[in-house]
């Protein structure tokens, strides 16, 4: 890198990146630049900003600034109060406003603008159904409406611009039909193609001094059709090709072109587009040249499923494609054994050895390592991931998340297990609930989708008729193994799912020990809930319950804020509760499930590390009873702030922040146990059974509990933190550390014991207690790219 600038401003804006052409300081190119609602020129040497300006109007939102070939004006338009038309006219030297001009129209504008020349933009109405030119030539601003039914015959609907910067050039889209455009002299229009597939179209790209190119791209079925036209002659092609796509990429959304001169001195175009799924594809020639994944960067959630049950009496031959695969394969191992193969034949052969290796298989392993990772992508797009060789098994762009007219903004939220088919692991296929929602706002209605996780085959799917705030996953089947699940509504009720009579049975026998909670980050409180009775009202059906709050523990605004809430995994599995210690003692843990870790910062620390001095912010930790409201625990650290990451596991918790005073980052560790069980210290009663350890336990009696706390230095700052766990909690835990350099260290628990000493008894040393140290070490050896 050899410059970065950071560009503030009065307000959050969209940002527009405008590279005159003509436009130099002293020799030195000039970027200029809207962003956070100002104007600023940036050299291009250094970074500096040159000058930068502010504009009067409050609600002014910039929609295009440009900047005529060959002048030293920069203009600046957009729209204030939906229905104003700003105009600012701007010497590009030094930043001064040469003039200022607006103009109403009284149906106002939505939507964006579309650029046709250096001085006039195209946009529409609010209703979306008049077509608006508007000029500001010489700083003077006109309108020309046009009634889009005049350009399009039977449009149903409002219209809607497709953005485009090739000059004198523009498309709308209607539900029925996507229509260009050309503007010819003063306003005058022309529709010069109409189509009914969806399409994309790229930036212009300068070929020539006085030739420009675009790219345009249609849908037809498993096909996309790419046309790459001159911006002045829309009936010729400079190429035409169609190009086979997979339709579970969906639709084309960005298109960009590049072009070279081929051997006989014509032009060719490379095609760079991406896709609804978020994934990236180079085209040439009529072929997908290259393809990314790109929809990997913004995974939202992920949860895993088990994979097939090898069946027995398989044999090889069933497992190769055909006797020609199985030939094939070993023509190839021996021309490797002879180093008579090529490098395709080497790559080849490492892709069989890869597909036929152990960690590879499509089939579990006697101790559960190999599953599939089901991940869900910001675009919609569910994959399957294999955790042997971290391969793509299928990948599948819902159908509930296309926008619809039903739903116009899908947004997916979370994954849950929704069937892990254990006494039908032959038969039945373990299938996955995702859940979204049709909006933005929490209000907004629901939907759910049911996912096989061995095919990616989208099942079902549900339209709510009521938004999704919380999912709680009960620790409850029914006799299909699919798991019962609470839907909480933004109103506070409660709805079953699924919504069958035998779910509704098992719900009733457990409702009275249901509870949960819920956060809310912004207010400071974080409340208990029960299930009161069956839904009344307008929404009244039997799956819907109304709700009750139990209880509220409410942090004072000006002195703490929530920043991490962390609780033990429902599947974690504790070998014993017991737990002896080197003189032979037993210590209990304490084991429940409804207990929450809560981390508060002061205020004026939350913000980024080393925004405020020691004094000024401190970090609380809490440990608290999810079903009483009952704080059992606090600390306080002086001196310290977040970002805070923690994890639960058994009856400790481990959480890692920064110190401010030390300049250090540092982890702690707290663990809990239970002093009810103080009568069966004796191991000799452990061992033959005479303790109260099956006696029943309500949270509602006050527990007795002791606390046992230690910190330790760390040098990494972490991304994220979590713990190993095994089928039968046995093997001895590992913390695993996402570090902010993208690598995965793994830390032994011991190291995080609040037991260590600095000189440890011999007892304590043959029970395995390490020497306290001040800082927590990191072994090479288990750290991970």
């Amino acid at each position: 890198m050899v410059w970065e600038s950071s560009l503030q401003g009065p307000k959050h804006s969209k940002s527009f990146l405008l590279v005159p052409t003509n436009l130099k300081f002293d020799k030195d190119n000039v970027l200029v630049v809207f962003s956070n609602g100002r104007l600023h020129a940036i050299s291009c040497i250094d970074g500096e900003v040159l000058w930068k300006k502010d504009f009067e109007a409050e609600s002014f939102e910039v929609q295009q600034v440009i900047q005529p070939p060959g002048s030293d004006l920069i203009y600046v338009v957009g729209f204030a109060a939906s229905y104003q038309f700003e105009m600012y006219q701007i010497n590009a030297k030094n930043g001064e406003l040469l003039k200022h001009e607006s103009a109403s129209f009284s149906s106002g504008f939505s939507g964006e603008v579309s650029l046709v020349s250096t001085e006039t933009v195209v946009a529409l109405d609010s209703t979306g159904s008049i077509f608006l030119t508007i000029s500001f030539q010489d700083g003077k601003i006109g309108f020309q409406q046009t009634p889009i039914s005049n350009l399009v015959e039977d449009s149903l609907g409002p219209a809607v611009i497709i953005p485009s910067s090739v000059s004198g050039i523009f498309a709308i889209k209607t539900d029925a039909v996507t229509v260009f455009i050309r503007v010819i002299g003063e306003g005058k229009l022309e529709v010069v193609e109409k189509t009914t597939h969806e399409i994309a179209v790229s930036d212009a790209l300068s070929i020539s001094e006085d030739q420009e190119a675009f790219a345009l791209i249609q849908h037809a079925s498993s096909e996309i059709h790419l046309t790459v036209k001159l911006a002045h002659d829309w009936d010729g092609n400079l190429l035409k090709e169609s190009i086979k796509m997979d339709r579970q990429r969906g639709l084309v959304h960005k298109v960009f072109i590049n072009n070279y001169i081929r051997t006989d001195r014509s032009y060719g175009f490379r095609v760079l587009i991406a896709m609804e799924d978020h994934s990236l594809l180079l085209l040439q020639q009529g072929e997908i040249v290259w393809s990314r994944e790109d929809g990997l960067a913004s995974i939202i959630d992920v949860t895993t499923s088990e994979l097939p049950v090898e069946r027995n009496g398989v044999s090889v031959a069933k497992v190769e494609h055909n006797l020609f695969e199985w030939l094939k394969g070993h023509m190839l191992k021996l021309k490797g054994t002879l180093m008579l193969a090529s490098p395709e034949d080497m790559a080849a052969i490492q892709s069989m050895r890869l597909k036929s290796s152990e960690k590879s298989k499509m089939t579990r392993d006697h101790n559960g390592f190999r599953k599939l990772l089901i991940v869900l992508t910001r675009a919609g797009k569910l994959f399957a991931l294999h955790t042997g060789d971290g391969r793509i098994v299928w990948s599948h762009l819902l159908r509930s998340l296309h926008k619809s007219e039903a739903c116009q903004s899908p947004i997916g939220l979370n994954l849950y297990q929704w069937q892990v088919p254990h006494h039908h692991a032959m038969d039945e296929n373990p299938s996955v609930l995702v859940v979204s929602r049709c909006g933005p706002s929490s209000d907004t209605p629901g939907v759910l989708s049911f996912v096989d996780t061995y095919t990616g085959k989208e099942l079902s799917s549900l339209s709510l008729d009521h938004a999704v705030v919380q999912v709680i996953p009960l620790p409850y089947t029914d006799s299909t193994e699919q798991r019962l699940h609470l839907l909480i509504n933004a109103d506070k009720h409660a709805h079953l799912y699924p919504k069958t009579s035998e779910a509704l049975s098992i719900f009733k026998r457990e409702f009275l020990n249901i509870y949960w909670y819920s956060v809310e980050d912004q207010n400071g409180i974080i409340k208990g809930h029960a299930l009161k009775c069956k839904c009344t009202g307008k929404v009244a059906d039997e799956f819907c319950f109304d709700t009750r709050d139990l209880w509220s523990v409410v942090f004072p605004s000006e002195s703490e804020k929530i920043v991490a809430t962390v609780t033990r995994k429902l599947n974690e599995v504790v070998h014993t509760q017991a737990k002896v210690v080197a003189d032979q003692d037993v210590m209990y843990k304490y084991i429940s499930r409804n207990l929450l870790f809560v981390a508060t910062v002061a205020p004026k620390g939350s913000g980024e590390i080393g925004s405020v001095t020691p004094e000024e912010s401190w970090l609380v930790a809490y440990l608290i009873d999810t079903v009483t409201g009952r704080i059992l625990h606090r600390v306080t650290h002086h001196g310290s702030q977040g970002p805070v990451h923690a994890v639960f596991s058994e009856n400790w918790v481990v959480y890692h922040y920064f110190n401010l005073r030390a300049h250090r980052y540092e982890m702690s560790v707290i663990e809990i146990y239970d002093q009810s069980r103080a009568d069966n210290k004796d191991v000799w009663k452990l061992v033959l059974g005479k303790h109260n350890l099956t006696s029943p336990i309500s949270l509602f009696s006050r527990p007795e509990v002791i606390t046992k706390s230690q910190s330790y230095f760390f040098t990494h700052s972490l991304k994220a933190i979590a713990v190993t766990s095994t089928a039968k909690g046995i093997t001895s835990k590992q913390l695993l550390l996402g570090t902010i350099g993208d690598q995965v260290l793994a830390l032994d628990k011991r190291f995080l014991d609040p037991r260590r000493t600095v000189n440890p008894t011999q007892a304590e040393k043959e029970e395995g207690i390490i020497p306290l140290t001040d800082s927590l070490p990191i072994i090479p050896q288990v750290s991970f790219l």
